[in-house]
């Protein structure tokens, strides 16, 4: 690596100021400075399309894992999709077997309660409607003595 001092050098005059001397061609400067940065820029350039390819490169594999993943994500997804779909049928079954179960629960206690009302207004009816027979009779005799005293006093239309 050069020092600002060797790279300054290079714009010092070739020769001092004054007549052309006698013999000798001129320097050219920019020949020689053209000469000498030819080949660091050639492989300066060449470091540039060396990059662009691998920018090129690493764009075409980037679209490739990208489209990777997007078609492992819609296969996860459709998998996920069937695996929930199987899940809640497992959970709606193993819900209805449980609805099921305490339903037939209740309709044996419901049958239980039903029979023991039965055997209880099979106990009960006899006496119950003996009580009812005593309160309608008792209701119509009371009917007919309110009537009865209508029928033995004559109405005064009725004269």
């Amino acid at each position: 690596m050069t020092g600002l001092r060797d790279f300054l050098t290079r714009f010092r005059p070739a020769a001092s100021p004054g007549r052309a001397a006698p013999s000798g061609v001129p320097a050219d400067r920019s020949a020689e400075l053209r000469a000498e940065l030819a080949p660091p820029l050639a492989l300066l350039e060449q470091a540039e399309s060396d990059a662009r390819t691998v920018r090129e490169q690493a764009d075409d594999d980037a679209a490739s894992l990208r489209r990777e993943a997007e078609r492992q994500a819609e296969a996860m997804v459709v998998a996920a999709r069937a695996e929930a779909r199987r899940v809640q049928a497992r959970a709606a079954e193993h819900v209805l077997r449980a609805a099921e179960g305490e339903a037939a629960v209740l309709l044996a206690e419901a049958e239980r309660e039903a029979v023991a009302v039965r055997d209880r207004a099979r106990s009960r009816t006899p006496t119950l409607a003996d009580r009812v027979l005593a309160l309608v009779l008792e209701d119509l005799a009371e009917e007919r003595e309110r009537q009865a005293p209508e029928r033995e006093h004559p109405r005064k239309g009725d004269l």
